[in-house]
């Protein structure tokens, strides 16, 4: 969009008139007050964002956003998104969705939309349950997770929506989470600015079914020991001071301390362009690795709607005038069905 259509607003702009209704402590309120800053941020006018969503406690997102927005159905919001997105492209089209609306009942949709490359934001809220349905476990829940529908623990092995979204070939991959809202703000604000499929995994607290499932590598205290900051081109360096690296050995990840020898020298160097280097961080194993945080991988390459777009124009033009579809339904041809 040119300087001159931007504009001039605040975080009130897209508060809606709704009353927020999620329950006290919930991550949600943290993620919503994130986007309606960073919106108002970027200049571009309420009417150029779309919010649309599934079924869960996430998918009443687009009721709180003073913007034009679609609550569809269970898992299916990936292809109301991609519909719109392919009609309006001028639109800037964003999918808030849960862990269980966008990992299981949705996630034939969800592949899709992102091998596709279809130019819409996914914020996918992940907080390890059921909240909506009142707690039953999710595909991400850790094995073991006793839950109303595993009193015994869940046997499944967790679903990694970063590791997924990358086989998928989303070519924008992030994480984050509802507590640090300055980098969740940034995450936000390169998300808008990238072309193609992006995926911002939130870490997102259920206070009532699944409190403190992150505490441990998101609280103040333990941050720093616990979590891996991804910055591009830079070292895999966390830890108190620094005191640790990330290296490799082949393609296996080791941990450095800076008692080494050479440390520094052979700490990885973090590159976003990298496919084989966000799989590799995407597979480090809590709490034998800290848990990364920012932006795993990022690529250019032709969205779905403009390659649509190009083939119907190249449609039309072979096709030359028969390619009228006004004319055609206005003709006098008629069809007799057998």
């Amino acid at each position: 969009m040119s300087q001159e259509n931007l504009v001039t607003l605040t975080k009130k702009d897209f508060e809606s008139d709704q009353e927020v209704r999620w329950c006290a402590g919930c991550g949600d309120y943290a993620i919503l007050s994130a986007v309606q800053k960073a919106l108002a941020s970027t200049g571009l006018p309420r009417e150029n964002h779309v919010f649309v969503s599934g079924i869960g406690c996430s998918s009443r997102f687009p009721y709180y956003m003073n913007t034009y927005g679609f609550h569809t159905i269970h898992g299916r919001a990936p292809a109301i998104a991609t519909g719109l997105k392919i009609s309006r492209p001028e639109l800037t089209v964003w999918l808030v969705t849960g862990d269980g609306d966008a990992l299981s009942i949705g996630g034939n949709h969800f592949i899709h939309l992102l091998r596709r490359n279809v130019n819409v934001n996914i914020l996918l809220f992940n907080n390890r349950i059921y909240g909506l349905t009142k707690g039953q476990y999710s595909p991400t829940s850790d094995r073991g997770t006793v839950t109303k529908s595993t009193p015994m623990g869940s046997l499944d092995e967790p679903l990694d929506p970063i590791s997924l979204a990358l086989a998928a070939k989303a070519s924008f991959v992030a994480r984050t989470s509802a507590v640090d809202v300055k980098h969740l703000t940034s995450m936000l604000l390169e998300a808008v600015e990238h072309r193609g499929a992006s995926v911002i995994e939130i870490l997102q607290n259920c206070p009532v079914f699944n409190d403190g499932v992150f505490d441990d590598f998101t609280g103040r205290k333990t941050k720093a020991t616990h979590q891996l900051e991804l910055k591009p081109n830079e070292p895999l360096i966390f830890g108190e001071n620094g005191g640790k690296g990330i290296g490799l050995s082949g393609l296996s990840p080791q941990i450095l301390e800076q008692e080494m020898d050479g440390m520094l020298e052979n700490v990885a160097i973090h590159d976003p362009k990298s496919r084989v280097m966000a799989h590799i961080l995407s597979q480090l194993d809590y709490p034998r690795f800290p848990v990364p945080m920012g932006i795993f991988f990022q690529e250019t390459r032709e969205v779905y709607e403009d390659a649509l777009h190009a083939q119907i124009d190249a449609a039309k033009i072979k096709k030359g005038a028969s390619s009228d579809l006004r004319k055609l339904l206005h003709g006098s041809d008629s069809w007799k069905l057998s």
